[in-house]
């Protein structure tokens, strides 16, 4: 049985997670299971864990040492991008471009994704970031740098730049 307080929590914040799971993943069963896995970690400590001034930091914490954790012995994996569901030319370009940068986040180490992750599309400070990932707001920085240089050289090989990937 579990505690009341954790229901609320996972109804409250599943939708966030698993959005945020799926950014990280780029697959949706994976995300699904780190999802899944995180919130069975964070069950049995859940009575400390909602005492921290905001929770979902950290699960949100647990879910991306799991996923690098995953990475590093699934490293061999390949992932392709989701068929569309219209086909306008529009909608192709903007699903073909999404699917580029997709890619060229899995090519990055799982600390800079995760970084660039939290901070483009969850949309975080570099302090706020530090302390999801514990570690300082230095390393947030050349962490970012590092994977942002990497994904131009990625994306320079296309017509897709980062700029229009960080808009």
């Amino acid at each position: 049985m579990t505690d009341p307080s954790f229901d609320e929590f996972v109804v409250g914040a599943l939708p966030v997670l698993l959005a945020f799971a799926h950014r990280l993943t780029a697959d949706a069963a994976e995300a699904d299971d780190l999802v899944q896995a995180a919130l069975v970690k964070t069950m049995g400590h859940w009575s400390a864990i909602e005492r921290q001034d905001d929770p979902f930091v950290y699960v949100r914490r647990v879910m991306v040492n799991t996923h690098i954790t995953w990475w590093r012995r699934w490293s061999a994996r390949v992932t392709v991008g989701s068929v569309p569901e219209h086909t306008s030319r529009e909608h192709t370009q903007l699903s073909a471009d999404q699917d580029e940068v997709r890619r060229a986040l899995l090519a990055l180490p799982p600390r800079q994704r995760a970084v660039l992750v939290l901070r483009f599309y969850e949309d975080l400070s570099e302090s706020q970031i530090a302390e999801a990932l514990d570690c300082r707001p230095g390393t947030v920085k050349s962490q970012a740098s590092r994977g942002l240089a990497t994904l131009r050289s990625i994306l320079d090989r296309s017509e897709l730049t980062v700029e229009e990937v960080t808009r």
